[in-house]
């Protein structure tokens, strides 16, 4: 089942399937959000935005907006 990575609570694990937005991708891509990769939630600040996520070994910080243009699929 696809969500967005802004829909994801903390915790969990999910395969990046697709982006929303080609503007965003290049720098998404740069910092090892790819398609296929998996990563973790690990954080949700308080008020829901930034959230913290582990992505190829090191932890990034994204903007609730630019989540919400990852496409995922949640991993059993």
């Amino acid at each position: 089942m696809e969500k967005r990575l802004s829909e994801i609570p903390s915790g969990a694990s999910v395969r990046i399937k697709s982006f929303e937005d080609d503007e965003i991708v290049l720098k998404l891509m740069e910092m090892g959000c790819l398609p296929g990769e998996i990563i973790s939630v690990e954080k949700i600040a308080p008020l829901g935005d930034p959230i913290s996520i582990i992505v190829s070994g090191y932890n990034l910080s994204l903007r609730l907006d630019e989540a919400s243009k990852i496409i995922v699929e949640i991993v059993i």
